[in-house]
C-alpha cells in the first residue's frame, strides 16, 4: 500500500476539471458496461421457484411427476411490482433447478412445463417472467442449474455438457437480453450413479458468443464472485479486484485461495466484484410452515448495509408460492424495506454543502449544522478501486473529531455512527494503491442508537 494521490470529489461539488490528462493516469482494472450497469443497481432479487414449490422440498430428486407443477394464479407481473416497492433493479429466475425439470418447453427433455396440464401444455414460465420485468422496467437474469438429477447423460461427461450447453443456447436465444446468468457449482450424482465433469469454458464460450453483454456468476467469476457465504454477508475490506490467474469456474472445484471471496486482492488485476446472496425465508424455495419466518425489515435494512454498504450487491432470495404468487408477507416485508430504506436516505445534507479539495481528501462546509450519522462514500469506479484507508471527521462546536475509520470504499461504503451536530466533514484518504477518485459524499442523519 502507498499514499495516493486524491484527485478530485463528485456529486457534493468538485469539477472534473480538477482532474488531470487521462494520459497521465496510471491504468488499473476497471469495469466492463455491463459491471457498471450492475454495480449501480446494487439490489437483485432472487427467485426460487419449481418442482421444489409443489413438493415442499429444497432439493428434488428428479423422479417428481412433472403434472404437481401447477400454479394456478401464477402472475410474475406481481413479482416485478414487489421488487420495483423494494427497490430492487434485477430478478433471477431458477429456469431449472437440481431436478432437471425445466421452466421452458426445452426440445431437449420431456422433463419440463410442455408435458404438464398448467397452460394446456402450452406454458412457458420463462417467457412470462422476462416479459414481466421487461413490462416494469426491471432486467431479468437466469438461473441455470449444472446438476441436472433426471438427466440420463448426467455423467457422461462430453454428452451432458452438450445437452447443457444446448439448453443454455435455447435461454439465450429465444428471451431476449439477458443480465445475469447465476451459475451454481453443484456437482452430485445423476442418475447413473456418476459424477459429472463440466465444461466451463465452453459454458463460457458460448455466454459471449450469444449474449456479449450478459454477467456470469460463479463461486470465481468470470464477471460476478460469489461473496462466500449465503448470510448476505461482505468481507470489510472488499476489493473488486481479484488475480486474474484464479480460474473463474464454479463451484468446489475452483480455487478457495484464503479469503479472496470475502475480501478480494488489492493487487488483482481483473475487476470481478462481489454478490452477497441470502433468502428472505430459513429456505429457499417457499413453504408454508415458514410463513412466519420472513425476515423483518431490520434485518433486511442490516444485510444492506453488510453488502452495499461493503461495496457488494445484495442479492436477496424471494419464492413463489404454489400459487405463483409472492406471498403477503414477503410482499409487506419489500414494501416496508423500500420504504425505510428511502426514508434513511432522503435528505442529503451532502448536497447543500460547499465542497473544497484538500491536499489528501475532502472538505464539505454545510449551510447550517445539521445531525450527522452516516456517510456514505463512493469512488469512481468506472476508472477502477483505490482507497485502501481513510477516516470521516466532523466539526461540533469549532472542534474536530474522527467519526469513522475504514478501509476500502470502491461502488458504496456506508459508516454509522452516534450523530454529531456538525457544520463541517472532511474525508481524509490515508492509504491508496493508485490515484483517488471519490465521488459523491453523502451526509445523512441516521446514525446508530447510543
Amino acid at each position: 500500500m502507498r499514499r495516493g494521490e486524491f484527485l478530485a470529489a463528485g456529486g457534493a461539488g468538485v469539477a472534473a476539471a480538477c482532474m488531470p490528462a487521462m494520459s497521465s493516469i496510471p491504468r488499473f482494472p476497471v469495469p466492463s458496461r455491463s459491471q457498471l450497469w450492475w454495480q449501480r443497481a446494487e439490489l437483485g432479487l432472487f427467485t426460487h421457484f419449481g418442482m421444489n414449490t409443489f413438493t415442499d422440498r429444497e432439493w428434488g430428486d428428479g423422479h417428481e411427476e412433472p403434472r404437481q407443477f401447477n400454479p394456478a394464479r401464477f402472475d410474475p407481473r406481481q413479482w416485478a411490482r414487489a421488487a420495483k416497492a423494494g427497490g430492487f433493479k434485477y430478478v433471477i429466475l431458477t429456469a431449472k433447478h437440481h431436478d432437471g425439470f425445466c421452466l421452458w418447453p426445452s426440445k431437449y427433455t420431456e422433463h419440463s412445463v410442455k408435458n404438464i396440464t398448467w397452460r394446456n401444455g402450452h406454458g412457458d414460465v420463462v417467457h412470462e417472467f422476462v416479459n414481466a420485468m421487461r413490462a416494469e422496467g426491471l432486467r431479468p437474469g437466469l438461473y441455470l442449474s449444472p446438476w441436472d438429477r433426471h438427466e440420463r447423460s448426467y455423467g457422461d461427461s462430453a454428452r451432458y455438457n452438450q445437452y447443457y450447453v444446448a439448453q443454455l443456447t435455447e435461454l439465450l436465444t429465444q428471451y431476449g437480453p439477458i443480465t445475469e446468468l447465476f451459475f451454481d457449482g453443484a456437482n452430485g450424482e445423476g442418475p447413473n450413479g456418476k459424477k459429472q465433469i463440466y465444461d466451463w469454458p465452453l459454458v463460457h464460450l458460448t455466454v459471449r458468443k450469444l449474449q456479449p453483454d450478459a454477467l456470469m456468476f460463479s463461486d470465481a467469476g468470470p464477471d460476478i464472485r460469489w461473496i462466500g457465504n449465503e448470510r448476505g454477508i461482505a468481507g470489510d475490506p472488499n476489493w473488486c479486484t481479484v488475480n486474474s490467474a484464479l480460474v473463474p469456474y464454479a463451484g468446489f472445484d475452483a480455487p478457495q485461495v484464503g479469503d479472496w471471496l470475502q475480501h478480494g486482492q488489492a493487487d488483482g488485476t481483473t475487476w470481478r466484484p462481489g454478490e452477497a446472496d441470502v433468502s428472505i425465508r430459513p429456505g429457499w424455495f417457499h413453504h408454508e410452515a415458514e410463513n412466519a419466518k420472513v425476515r423483518s425489515t431490520e434485518n433486511l435494512l442490516e444485510l444492506y448495509f453488510a453488502s452495499v454498504g461493503r461495496n457488494a450487491n445484495l442479492l436477496l432470495n424471494v419464492p413463489p408460492t404454489r400459487e405463483g404468487l409472492f406471498h403477503e408477507a414477503d410482499v409487506t416485508r419489500l414494501a416496508d424495506f423500500g420504504v425505510r430504506r428511502g426514508a434513511l436516505f432522503a435528505d442529503d445534507h451532502g448536497t447543500r454543502a460547499r465542497v473544497r479539495r484538500t491536499s489528501d481528501g475532502v472538505e464539505l462546509e454545510l449551510r447550517e449544522p445539521a445531525p450527522v450519522g452516516m456517510v456514505v462514500l463512493r469512488e469512481q469506479i468506472e476508472h477502477g478501486q483505490a482507497v485502501s484507508r481513510y477516516r470521516v471527521e466532523l466539526r461540533a462546536n469549532g472542534v474536530w473529531a474522527v467519526a469513522s475509520r475504514g478501509t476500502t470504499i470502491g461502488r458504496s461504503k456506508i459508516d454509522r455512527f452516534v450523530a454529531v451536530t456538525a457544520d463541517r466533514a472532511r474525508v481524509v484518504i490515508e492509504e491508496s494503491v493508485g490515484t483517488v477518485r471519490l465521488g459523491t459524499v453523502g451526509l445523512f442523519s441516521a446514525g446508530v442508537a447510543r
